[in-house]
């Protein structure tokens, strides 16, 4: 690893090491170890369209039909996690249409889970991958 970068699994790459990236790190390595998300069902820095602008998706998980199932947005830890970061992942939500919405600033995690309707719900644990696909395991909580 280069002075200043850090290698991203996802991308198969070095690249530079913000505080911002230094997050999406460790929760892809979260996303792996805790909830095990396979590797190969997860991307970083992923492009789409909202109206007529670009945006990018931090960490976009994905089902075995390769439709997207979680959206994760990382912030920089001094960045407070609030109404306005889960905004932001909700409207990329109107194009996504995840099932899970995590956000995180490496110091505080919280996980959505649409309900009924078009509302979402925090969730009391951590879910593992085969939990979001719908069949139920065990669970750990990241702290």
């Amino acid at each position: 690893m280069g002075k200043g970068t850090i290698w991203d699994p996802l991308r198969k790459k070095e690249v530079a090491l913000t505080p911002e990236e230094r997050v999406r790190q460790w929760f892809i390595g979260q996303l792996n170890s805790r909830m095990l998300v396979p590797m190969h069902m997860m991307m970083s820095e992923t492009g789409f369209r909202l109206g007529d602008k670009e945006f990018k998706a931090d960490i976009l998980v994905y089902d075995r039909s390769a439709a997207p199932l979680a959206i994760v947005e990382c912030k920089r830890p001094e960045v407070k996690i609030d109404s306005r970061v889960l905004d932001q992942a909700i409207r990329y939500n109107m194009v996504l249409e995840v099932k899970y919405i995590i956000i995180t600033n490496g110091v505080s995690t919280y996980i959505c889970r649409r309900g009924e309707g078009c509302g979402y719900e925090f969730v009391s644990h951590v879910p593992t991958y085969e939990e979001m696909l719908g069949i139920h395991t065990d669970n750990a909580d990241i702290r």
